[in-house]
């Protein structure tokens, strides 16, 4: 009898099982979690207090989390900026059973939006094996370029974001004219606003959440064929997990706020002035990301209140199998109460 290991699909559960891995089902148990946080969220959409949204939601998503099977430690916690409540780095998350895993959480991708009643608010959780995501939670912000995998080889943050938009229009059999490229709305872009419109591109500026911006350059079918500019470093390694699921392109570089941040990165072990591409973002092919909507957006719909139902809306992204998942779900509003 030969002793050498079967041959398993990306989707076969015995990969899973016997490596130690996290699970494909691992996802649905996930998937609970951003659900019951972005349900607990609702109530304060709109109410003007951004520490409360992400309050009811880290609350939420923690006692989900809880009852996971997995070894969780969190690698990119949320809330440290602006001293919100938080699910902090280091965190043990799980029930402590099953494999080790990184963890990156956002319970609400976009709290002010959420709070001012804007759309585009997700509540996001991203998973993979133990020490393969880049802790970067030394450096805040960090400068991205996300394209579909018609960018792998065609475009490089290191080039003038004009370049990039007339060598992808060419990869895309586009004019630059009808390529659209999201950037965070921000003082700080606007010369590369103005840079990308003189090439042609038309832009669309977020008020929050280049998360939802990454993935959608990222993604097939969308309106958007590039995302660019400085946002979050923590969200830019989430948002390499949807990324490599699905099959995009991501290039990013890390932007010390100052000298001390810089120094603080160095000693952490970063790499200043360097160019992290997706796999040093997050190594391997055992990741997944899961999102669900807060409110409307063009990624997701938010959650919906209607007739005794709350209908949540959700995203399953895993990179072992390049596999996309929509779930709608409705669940028993008295249940909630």
């Amino acid at each position: 009898m030969s002793d050498r290991a079967p041959v398993t699909s990306p989707s076969d559960p015995v990969d899973d099982a016997r490596t130690g891995r996290p699970d494909r089902n691992l996802a649905l148990e996930l998937v609970r979690a951003t659900e019951a946080a972005a349900i607990r969220a609702v109530p304060y959409i709109g109410k003007g207090d951004k520490i409360a949204v992400d309050g009811a939601a880290v609350d939420a998503m923690r006692a989900f989390l809880s009852t996971v099977s997995f070894d969780g430690v969190v690698v990119i916690g949320e809330g440290e900026k602006d001293d919100a409540p938080m699910l902090f780095n280091g965190e043990h998350v799980g029930n402590g059973q099953g494999p080790a895993c990184d963890v990156a959480v956002d319970p609400v991708d976009g709290t002010s939006m959420a709070a001012a009643g804007r759309q585009n608010a997700l509540s996001v959780i991203a998973v993979a094996d133990r020490g393969a995501m880049l802790d970067a939670s030394s450096v805040f912000y960090m400068d991205k370029l996300v394209t579909g995998p018609e960018g792998r080889g065609v475009v490089d943050i290191r080039k003038p974001v004009g370049e990039n938009i007339r060598a992808l229009a060419a990869a895309l059999d586009k004019r630059p004219e009808e390529i659209v490229v999201a950037i965070l709305d921000r003082p700080r872009h606007e010369e590369l606003v103005r840079q990308i419109r003189e090439a042609g591109a038309g832009t669309r500026l977020l008020l929050d959440g280049d998360v939802a911006g990454g993935i959608n350059a990222a993604r097939g079918g969308t309106r958007i064929d590039m995302c660019v500019g400085i946002g979050g470093s923590p969200e830019g390694v989430t948002t390499a997990c949807a990324v490599k699921a699905l099959g995009g392109f991501m290039q990013g570089v890390l932007a010390p706020k100052d000298d001390a941040e810089r120094e603080r990165g160095l000693a952490a072990g970063l790499t200043m002035d360097h160019v992290y591409e997706v796999d040093d973002l997050v190594a391997g092919e055992h990741s997944f990301f899961v999102a669900t909507g807060v409110t409307d957006g063009g990624l997701l719909d938010g959650v919906r209140h209607i007739d005794g139902i709350i209908r949540t809306e959700s995203i399953v992204l895993r990179s072992a199998s390049g596999t996309v998942r929509r779930i709608v779900a409705e669940h028993q509003a008295s249940k909630w109460l």
